[in-house]
């Protein structure tokens, strides 16, 4: 089991939640699939749920802000010492702030925003919230990764606002993926969207929970009410799947083995 109490590193995918029309449903969704305890948190916070695994905050869940039209979505936040910098450095280097920096309580300071190519993404300031503090583990954040329509472009924009470093794992032609490194280790992968992938679907950052047994796991967030976009499938990482939620909201389990980390022991998140 991977644990943490500190702040992650700058640069890492520190954190994960979601948004939704109705959060008590998704509050018995994730309850019942991964287990999660999810505890409404002050009033100040709007609606906000913070969801435990063994005690320990894996990811939130939210209302949609009011008046924004906007689907059900799991967001990646990034780690970063200083939200004002990063942000300005998003903007430099060629994306856009949907929202600009601000105190969560005494959570953190954050801001969101989109890559030049369109991938939505949140940056996170620690303060009494270090993010995710259980991940690689049956149930918790496992892998996050961007996938774009312009490969080239996005390892350019995050290498100049995070400083990330890249080790190449496609092949140059058919399939263009890379390691994200941040001082040495790596945190997470960048990939290009495939030809095949449909024209509606926008670059984006995807979010993976680890699972002990991904058929088992599909087959229960279906009884849920969950749909499959793509079913169960072996990779060199471990077998992975990706659904979709009660509500829409996209995203992906992959087997972690009993030590809690990824089939493979690549695809741990670290940072």
């Amino acid at each position: 089991m991977g644990t943490r109490d500190e702040a992650w590193v700058a640069g890492s995918p520190c954190w994960v939640d979601l948004v939704v029309d109705d959060t008590a449903e998704a509050k018995n969704f994730y309850g019942g699939l991964f287990g999660w305890d999810c505890q409404d948190q002050p009033s100040q916070a709007g609606g906000y749920l913070m969801c435990l695994l063994q005690g320990r905050p894996t990811a939130g869940i939210g209302p949609k802000p009011e008046g924004v039209g906007m689907p059900a979505v799991w967001s990646t936040y990034l780690a970063t010492d200083d939200a004002d910098e990063t942000a300005a450095k998003i903007k430099a280097g060629g994306g856009s702030l949907m929202m600009e920096p601000f105190d969560v309580l005494d959570a953190g300071r954050m801001a969101f925003g989109f890559d030049p190519a369109g991938a939505a993404f949140g940056i996170w300031q620690a303060r009494a919230h270090s993010g995710s503090q259980i991940v690689n583990e049956a149930g918790a954040l496992t892998w996050n990764e961007c996938m774009s329509r312009d490969y080239a472009g996005a390892k350019d924009f995050y290498a100049s606002v995070f400083g990330y470093e890249y080790d190449e794992m496609g092949d140059g032609e058919n399939f263009n993926y890379s390691l994200i490194k941040v001082s040495g280790g790596g945190v997470g992968g960048l990939g290009q969207l495939g030809a095949e992938t449909p024209e509606e679907v926008p670059a984006h950052w995807m979010t993976y929970f680890g699972t002990v047994d991904t058929d088992s796991t599909v087959e229960r967030a279906e009884s849920l009410g969950a749909k499959v976009q793509m079913a169960a499938r072996d990779s060199e990482y471990g077998r992975l799947a990706v659904l979709a939620g009660p509500q829409g909201e996209v995203f992906s389990v992959i087997e972690v083995g009993s030590s809690g980390d990824a089939v493979s022991g690549e695809s741990t998140r670290g940072g």
